[in-house]
């Protein structure tokens, strides 16, 4: 167990700093704060993030730290850590780690018992989810889908039971392909697409799948696609075969009956009790 406590010890620190997803208004005080006081700033793309620094002003030392060579960047950043260095991740836009990189040098700094202090911040996702209309929470955050046609409908087809209202980002060229698909996997829900987050053409649009997908080919800008998770209100909406055909699977996984029970509960919304008179009724 290691117990982190952040401004109580004098450990050089990792700060994930969120940035505008686009208006520059949205940057934090403590944010541009805690990026000039650091000593190291890694970022996605130093060209992009040396045009917002130089904005703020800020002049501190800029490394790249990529999707593709997350491996070796994370090392380096321990390396920088371990000789005294406090270090601040950035993204292109929003938060690390949310779509964007970071989960590795976070996982490993944090297992060497170096500090991983968190600022509040942008982030699209959160903007979409709570102007869509829909319910806010519980949520599951998907992010992109697969680029392949196939691989992107079978990781939809994951969350088609679920109960939760579930947030996906897309972008302009394949809006229409994933819109499509949404509808033919989950039938014709409400939801939302927000484009444009905080920049002068913002704009929500909120109806069901069917209606939403007529005006896909007309959409730019990078989407967040908040969609309305599977109603289990109803009684002609709970398949005692679905049921007992996913809990026989979770067993087969090596989980207890117990657990099973107690996971397709949580997964389609039906009562835990009712599920364990299905199984049981088997």
């Amino acid at each position: 167990m290691i117990r982190q406590k952040s401004f109580e010890n004098e450990m050089p620190t990792l700060y994930l700093v969120p940035t505008p997803i686009g208006n520059l208004h949205e940057m934090t005080p403590r944010a541009i704060e805690v990026l000039r006081s650091v000593d190291v700033i890694a970022c996605e793309d130093t060209r992009t993030s040396g045009r917002l620094l130089k904005h703020f002003d800020i002049k501190n030392r800029l490394i790249a730290y990529q999707m593709h060579n997350e491996e070796s960047s994370s090392l380096g950043i321990l390396n920088l850590l371990e000789q005294g260095n406090d270090v601040a991740l950035i993204s292109d836009a929003g938060y690390p780690l949310i779509n964007d990189p970071g989960q590795t040098v976070v996982s490993l700094v944090s297992e060497k018992g170096f500090n991983v202090v968190p600022l509040s911040g942008c982030n699209a996702m959160l903007n979409g989810l709570v102007a869509s209309g829909l319910v806010a929470q519980p949520f599951i955050f998907v992010g992109f889908l697969p680029q392949k046609e196939g691989e992107a409908l079978k990781t939809m087809r994951m969350y088609q039971d679920y109960p939760m209202t579930m947030v996906f980002y897309e972008a302009p060229h394949r809006i229409t392909r994933f819109m499509s698909q949404a509808l033919e996997v989950f039938g014709n829900r409400k939801c939302c697409i927000s484009r444009e987050l905080t920049k002068l053409h913002e704009e929500f649009i909120r109806g069901t799948i069917e209606e939403v997908l007529e005006v896909c080919d007309t959409l730019k800008g990078e989407m967040v696609v908040v969609i309305e998770g599977k109603s289990f209100d109803k009684e002609k909406d709970v398949d005692y075969g679905t049921i007992l055909m996913m809990v026989n699977e979770l067993m087969e996984e090596g989980l207890s009956k117990k657990d099973a029970i107690k996971d397709v509960a949580n997964k389609t919304g039906v009562p835990k009790n009712r599920v364990k008179d299905m199984v049981f009724k088997d």
